[in-house]
């Protein structure tokens, strides 16, 4: 069995976060997603999320792509997540293309970087509610 991770927010899922997860499912088998934490978000990435880390985690269960859903608590966890969950494949958003490169080094995964859906953005969501 072939074992995929990846990580993100998952604040307001979209068709967006929906085409990501599906396409990194396709790189395997089982699909692992590590869920920013409440605190991390804020603490981190200065972020706050419109919906709770428990909400994010029920909405990205529902997902028929999705296996699994983890606790992602800080930045530096990936390494040991993928020793942990014997990961083989991670994916992220081409939008952090060659910043987890170093993970083929430090550990037995693959790096994928898969191409965002271009025309939507949680970010771009909230701004044009603020309008």
């Amino acid at each position: 069995m072939k074992r995929v991770i990846t990580y993100g927010t998952f604040d307001l899922l979209h068709y967006g976060h929906i085409n990501l997860l599906k396409r990194a499912k396709e790189q395997g088998d089982y699909l692992v997603v590590a869920l920013s934490t409440d605190e991390f978000n804020w603490e981190q990435k200065q972020k706050k999320c419109y919906f709770s880390y428990e909400k994010r985690k029920q909405l990205l269960e529902a997902v028929r792509y999705v296996d699994l859903v983890i606790p992602e608590n800080g930045w530096s966890q990936k390494a040991s997540d993928i020793k942990e969950y014997h990961i083989d494949t991670f994916v992220m958003g081409d939008d952090w293309a060659g910043k987890f490169d170093f993970l083929e080094t430090e550990t037995t995964a693959e790096v994928f970087y898969l191409p965002r859906t271009p025309e939507i953005s949680t970010t771009q969501i909230k701004k044009d509610l603020n309008k």
